[in-house]
């Protein structure tokens, strides 16, 4: 089912595409999947897979369209559509049949970024951000990003947006999470996963780092072209879907 999270002052509608349980009658944990493409292409199709994979689990898959860094919209509208479709989830739990007080998110590059910045604080005091993270190839330290900062427009600055930077000035423990990562990913660096991770534990956390050596973005075996030539090693990404199922499965189990 699809539902409008969102409406802008230019007319624009934001939707949600929401896929239930195929099992169970008790409100279920949510998790909300986010696409990547550098903030500036993709929709929210890229993750009905998904979706529709964690909804056969017993959760309820919710795929996000947010906004594009195309023209006069930032990363900082997207991580705004975020965090406002994240409250929309807990408004309306009794009406999707979900459990407001245990919703995921699943991030894909970009939408890595934009996950996890939501649940190190980017949402701000008002809304909150989800309750566990399942991570893959995730744009994690980005204080210092060139691309990042142009896309910004000077909207935000890049160390509020940075999931790095926002960990490190944390004091309680960060949602559990668990990150997929290639470890020659020249686009997003299994050197930021590493940290984040570090950080996590550091503060009683919960970080599960699944790291695939000799393997690129999005776990491509074609080093040489990352940003176009996509060419995922298809053992090591069933094993990654898999981790990252059994994560969400083992701290959340469903019937």
């Amino acid at each position: 089912r699809v539902h409008v999270y969102r409406e802008l002052t230019d007319g624009r509608r934001l939707h949600l595409h929401v896929f239930k349980p195929t099992a169970g009658s008790s409100p279920a944990p949510a998790v909300l999947t986010v696409h990547g493409g550098g903030w500036s292409v993709g929709e929210a199709s890229w993750t009905f897979s998904t979706a529709a994979r964690l909804a056969r689990l017993g959760y309820l898959g919710v795929a996000l369209e947010y906004r594009l860094s195309t023209g006069a919209d930032t990363p900082a509208e997207a991580q705004d559509d975020v965090c406002q479709a994240l409250s929309w989830l807990r408004r309306h739990a009794e009406r999707l049949n979900l459990d407001a007080q245990r919703i995921a998110a699943h991030g894909v590059s970009a939408g890595g970024q934009l996950i996890s910045a939501a649940a190190l604080g980017a949402c701000g005091s008002v809304d909150r951000g989800p309750e566990l993270l399942m991570l893959w190839s995730p744009a994690l330290d980005l204080e210092r990003d060139g691309w990042f900062g142009k896309l910004l427009q000077g909207r935000a600055s890049r160390e509020s947006l940075s999931p790095l930077s926002l960990i490190v000035r944390r004091q309680n423990p960060a949602a559990p999470m668990a990150i997929v990562q290639g470890g020659a990913d020249s686009l997003t660096p299994a050197a930021g996963a590493r940290a984040l991770c570090e950080r996590a534990r550091a503060l009683g956390g919960i970080c599960e780092l699944y790291e695939y050596p000799g393997l690129g973005h999005l776990l491509t075996r074609n080093l040489a072209q990352q940003e176009s030539g996509i060419d995922p090693d298809p053992e090591k990404r069933r094993a990654g879907i898999a981790a990252l199922d059994a994560f969400v499965q083992r701290l959340w189990p469903r019937p």
